[in-house]
């Protein structure tokens, strides 16, 4: 089974991903819409994208749960139904909040997808539970991250045989604001004895961060780099087999 999972992330790592889609707000493609996942789809790209969700079950692919900086408006996303989110427009584009079965029916059978579950309070079971829901029945290739270890954990007891990155960076550097146990818990990586992720998705400018680099040596983990913005930093991380997400550039 192990043999299974190094070989399936082996060739998740093989791509490079758009992150949030290969998005250009001077050409109207804005950061996770529909034509920014195009655009990355064109240009032989995979795609990193975010997940939340909405008060109705469904999900919503946006970064933000405020939607204050993406659309404009004082509206936190999990308030909001799926028919709701077609009245934003993201960025000053024509572009709208797209729902996961939106994007997927792109990349079905194209391109890998890489999900980020943003778990928002407390729902981060509610979150999985969906998101399984629209992902039991896809037929591409994906892996799901995110910066919360539950949605790990959920992960690991209800869907074990899908790929599970945990996200993370040096909180002591730059603090979540959640408290400083909770980022000494997320930067040392402590949980994933009980999460046991299949990658470690990490802020490159932090992966010399001891806690990364000894579980990463330990347990022979592959490791992810977001987010790449430079061609120098690009040939950097795939000199060390790194996943690459990327953004700002084409590499």
């Amino acid at each position: 089974m192990k043999k299974i999972f190094i070989e399936r992330m082996r060739k998740l790592a093989s791509w490079d991903y758009a992150h949030r889609g290969l998005h250009d707000i001077a050409a109207a493609m804005p950061e996770n819409s529909i034509a920014a996942f195009k655009a990355a789809l064109d240009n032989g790209y995979g795609a990193e994208l975010d997940i939340h969700l909405l008060k109705d079950g469904n999900l919503a692919v946006i970064h933000d749960s405020s939607l204050l900086r993406t659309a404009g408006a004082d509206v936190i996303v999990e308030d909001l139904t799926v028919e709701d989110i077609e009245n934003y427009r993201l960025l000053g584009s024509d572009e709208k909040i797209p729902s996961l079965q939106n994007v997927l029916a792109l990349f079905e059978g194209r391109a890998p997808l890489v999900i980020e579950l943003k778990a928002y309070k407390n729902n981060a079971a509610a979150l999985c539970e969906a998101a399984c829901k629209v992902l039991d029945n896809y037929k591409g290739d994906y892996c799901i991250e995110s910066f919360d270890p539950r949605c790990l954990r959920w992960f690991k007891k209800n869907r074990p045989h899908v790929l599970r990155g945990q996200l993370s960076q040096n909180f002591l550097k730059s603090p979540s604001g959640l408290g400083k146990i909770v980022d000494f818990f997320l930067t040392s990586l402590i949980l994933n004895a009980v999460t046991r992720p299949h990658f470690i998705a990490y802020r490159f400018s932090d992966m010399g961060n001891f806690p990364y680099r000894a579980y990463t040596k330990l347990f022979k983990t592959q490791g992810a780099a977001w987010t790449i913005n430079t061609e120098a930093d690009y040939h950097d991380a795939k000199s060390k087999n790194l996943l690459v997400i990327f953004e700002s550039f084409k590499p």
